[in-house]
């Protein structure tokens, strides 16, 4: 297993730096100190590397859950957002090579896809949680919501580089003014929080 972990992350390393037609096997074995014939025996193709390589060492990396029943949702919320932004920047050369190649290799954006659609459902979830448990009063739009604060922590990590000057500073305290601005909009307010009940506001 720990064999095949390290291809996995050769091969990750490879592509964001050759993209897929650079990415031989013979470059993904120099990387991880291997023979090309040990990538056959574990993946049997190339393109089975690349795909696993781009699902699970991009954005479809491991995420902190977001807990079933919410106590603290700016705490909860906004570590669940540092984390998956800090696994953003570090695998943003990924995330950008995947980008730029999606039309002339459609078919890696279904590995690309899984990190940022499972996230996407998690925090979904959660904004369906904090209604349920008494934190939300009233109707609220919990996929638009969660795409927008997604979308939000992701812009922030991929862009701020290139333009540092259109996000909040420092990054950390950026992470806990968006977390602030969507509990805000979602009606969550430190008051609020601080009085729910959430182990009895069932509905």
């Amino acid at each position: 297993m720990e064999r095949r972990e390290e291809l996995l992350r050769a091969a990750a390393r490879v592509y964001a730096r050759h993209g897929y037609r650079g990415s031989t096997t013979r470059r993904i074995a120099d990387e991880a100190g291997v023979n090309e014939i040990t990538i056959f025996r574990q993946f049997g193709t190339k393109d089975t590397l690349i795909h696993e390589a781009i699902a699970s060492c991009g954005m479809g990396g491991p995420l902190v859950e977001l807990p079933k029943v919410p106590v603290d949702p700016h705490r909860e919320l906004q570590h669940w957002a540092a984390t998956l932004r800090s696994h953003i920047c570090a695998t943003r050369l990924l995330i950008r090579r995947c980008m730029s190649e999606r039309d002339e290799h459609p078919q890696l954006s279904a590995s690309a896809n899984r990190g940022p659609m499972r996230a996407a459902a998690e925090l979904k979830s959660y904004i369906g949680r904090l209604q349920t448990h008494g934190f939300i009063d009233g109707d609220v739009d919990a996929q638009a919501a969660a795409a927008m604060f997604m979308g939000t922590v992701f812009s922030d990590a991929m862009g701020r580089d290139a333009m540092p000057d259109i996000y909040p500073s420092p990054p950390a305290a950026a992470v806990d003014r968006y977390t602030t601005l969507i509990l805000a909009a979602l009606g969550v307010s430190a008051q609020s929080a601080a009085m729910a009940q959430p182990t009895s506001h069932t509905r």
